[in-house]
């Protein structure tokens, strides 16, 4: 058990890190998609 804890309190902070960094890149990414989504059928309607 004490084993356990160790490797809970050695990771549990850069697991807590990586989580929080990786919800926030996801809504950036999300945001990112939803512009390029935009300005490719910005250049569909314009070669019409």
């Amino acid at each position: 058990m004490e084993i356990f804890n160790n490797f809970i309190s050695n990771l549990g902070f850069p697991i807590a890190v990586a989580a929080f960094l990786l919800i926030r890149i996801e809504k950036r990414l999300d945001e990112l998609n939803k512009t390029l989504i935009q300005v490719v059928e910005s250049l569909v309607k314009a070669g019409r």
